[in-house]
């Protein structure tokens, strides 16, 4: 089957209209990763911002700055991939059979 361009025109212009509605899906979506057990927990939307850090009393307690660092930031990076992991599977829906195999856009 052959398409003409009016055609192609007509499954980008909806495959754009689909991402942007995917993409302010995005925001409203949310994962939360945490590290040391529990101990901080990080929450990240899909379009990767951190909405939430959550650090239990107890090591914010300890004194331990350098360890509570750490765990900010495992937790923190946890939630990113995550997210990111999301949001390309979501955008990835949107757009299979739409791009030839192996072609890749950064960021979707």
């Amino acid at each position: 089957m052959k398409l003409n361009m009016n055609d192609m025109l007509k499954q980008v212009q909806k495959m754009q209209a689909d991402m942007a509605k995917v993409q302010a899906e995005l925001e409203k979506k949310t994962v939360t990763e945490e590290s040391g057990g529990g101990m901080v927990k990080a929450t990240a939307n899909g379009k990767k911002e951190i909405v939430s850090l959550v650090i239990d009393e107890e090591i914010a307690k300890s004194g331990d700055k350098e360890m509570l660092e750490d765990l900010v930031v495992a937790a923190v990076n946890k939630a990113l991939n995550s997210a990111g992991k999301m949001a390309e599977d979501e955008l990835g829906a949107v757009t299979k059979g739409m791009m030839p195999p192996g072609m890749n856009f950064p960021g979707f």
